[in-house]
């Protein structure tokens, strides 16, 4: 038959054994620290304490049994954490298009502002706000009541001249007056005709005209409104061909005046949803003088417009493109920024390294002994690809000549050459000795869907 010990587990009875003493003095210190709020055990009378006697000794029982239970459970190990692995690739040197972006604004080969040249009462309205129209179509008309008047007046008074010099000249062929009668006669009717053609503009500024082709913008009077000479009634837009301003910072301006092929440059527009503009453009014009307080200087490029799609006051993105020959290619998480510089981690040949140099290329050359694979080309690998391979990391400024989504083409800096840290960058530092994975700059750039750290 059993006893209650032997049915306890093993840890159980070896935590009982060892912890009995331990738990008995912590209960008794419990217990001693807790004598002053109980009762005076002298006044306590015989009956009430044998009922405490059996829970005090239940108490002190069960208490190193719980020590012993909680004392059995193991502490859980704790899972180290794998360190992140440093991948190192080689800068790739292509044929790239290398793509500059300028914000810009995009305003109307003609814009003006219809004005009236006449004041009084606005007759009528003869468009519509967004209408387009042609040249010489009507588009407001002022009240013509007191300019109609004027005209018949001024009419009168040169038929008035008319007479009075063909009187005057009758008159000098009977030798009755003489010449300097009939030239004053003949100023008089020439300044009664010029009256005529005033008054008879007057009344033509009165019926407002649109002066080429084009789209009406918001009407800033409406029918009644009496208006005065000079006020803006609405304006005017030609959107055949519209022009695309946006500013250029002086080195990329020396960089493009520089260039042999800046003709051959190829200009985009980016609208405000993120669409490319179907028609190209060119760059039309360079303004004359930079703006001192930006440093930038102001260019124009000219799109077509055939749809009417684009709109006076727009806003887009353009886009300058150019082919860079063999440009420097780096992805942008291999780099990092300090203040406002540039900086790559470049891993250089480690001492042990060399060493192993001598070997790798002994066995290089018994490798090309040993005849080809079925493909046709020898089955070796590259000794950076293999893991563990060691070097010195040192920090280096570059210069990016531009920037895309992924890649930075680099100016100055790096080569081909060179080793570059793609991964682990913050986990490195200038003069440390790491061991590092290879991976091929083509293997790189598939993977490029990452943004610089």
């Amino acid at each position: 038959m059993f006893t209650l010990a032997q049915l306890l587990p093993t840890c159980v009875r070896q935590a009982i054994t060892s912890n009995a003493s331990n738990s008995a003095m912590q209960s008794k210190r419990l217990w001693a620290g807790r004598a002053q709020n109980q009762p005076d055990m002298s006044r306590i009378t015989r009956k009430q304490r044998k009922q405490m006697s059996p829970i005090r000794s239940r108490f002190l029982l069960l208490l190193p049994l719980l020590y012993s239970v909680l004392g059995c459970e193991k502490p859980k190990e704790e899972v180290p954490h794998e360190h992140h692995r440093i991948l190192v690739t080689n800068p790739m040197v292509k044929d790239t298009v290398n793509t500059q972006q300028f914000v810009c604004q995009i305003h109307s080969y003609r814009h003006i502002e219809v004005r009236a040249l006449e004041s009084g009462y606005l007759e009528a309205i003869q468009v519509k706000e967004g209408q387009a129209v042609k040249k010489g179509d009507s588009l407001f008309k002022v009240v013509t009541t007191l300019y109609e008047a004027r005209l018949e007046a001024e009419m009168a008074e040169a038929q008035l001249a008319q007479i009075e010099l063909a009187n005057t000249q009758r008159l000098f062929q009977q030798n009755v007056v003489a010449q300097p009668e009939v030239a004053l006669a003949q100023a008089k009717l020439a300044k009664a005709n010029a009256k005529v053609k005033l008054s008879q503009a007057e009344l033509n500024f009165a019926n407002i005209a649109a002066p080429f082709d084009g789209i009406i913008d918001h009407q800033r009077h409406q029918q009644g409104s009496l208006i005065s000479e000079g006020d803006i009634l609405t304006t005017l837009s030609d959107n055949s061909v519209m022009w695309v301003y946006f500013n250029v910072p002086e080195s990329r301006y020396l960089d493009y005046q520089a260039s042999p092929d800046k003709d051959n440059i190829k200009v985009e527009l980016v609208l405000a949803n993120g669409q490319k503009f179907s028609q190209a453009g060119k760059i039309a014009a360079i303004e004359a003088d930079f703006n001192n307080e930006t440093g930038n200087i102001a260019f124009r490029a000219d799109f077509p417009n055939p749809d009417r799609l684009l709109r006076h006051g727009q806003t887009g993105t353009i886009l300058l493109s150019r082919i860079a020959k063999d440009a420097v290619v780096i992805p942008q998480r291999a780099s990092f920024d300090i203040l406002s510089k540039k900086y790559a981690f470049v891993v250089e040949p480690s001492s042990s390294d060399h060493e192993q140099g001598d070997s790798q290329a002994s066995a290089a050359g018994n490798a090309e002994a040993q005849p080809l694979a079925e493909n046709g080309s020898h089955e070796k690998q590259s000794s950076d690809e293999k893991h563990g391979i060691s070097g010195i990391v040192r920090q280096r400024e570059i210069v990016v000549l531009s920037e895309q989504d992924d890649i930075f083409l680099i100016k100055e800096g790096l080569g081909a050459n060179d080793k570059i840290v793609l991964e682990g960058v913050r986990q490195v530092r200038d003069g440390e000795e790491i061991e590092y994975e290879y991976q091929t700059p083509e293997q790189t750039l598939k993977q490029l869907k990452f943004h610089a750290e």
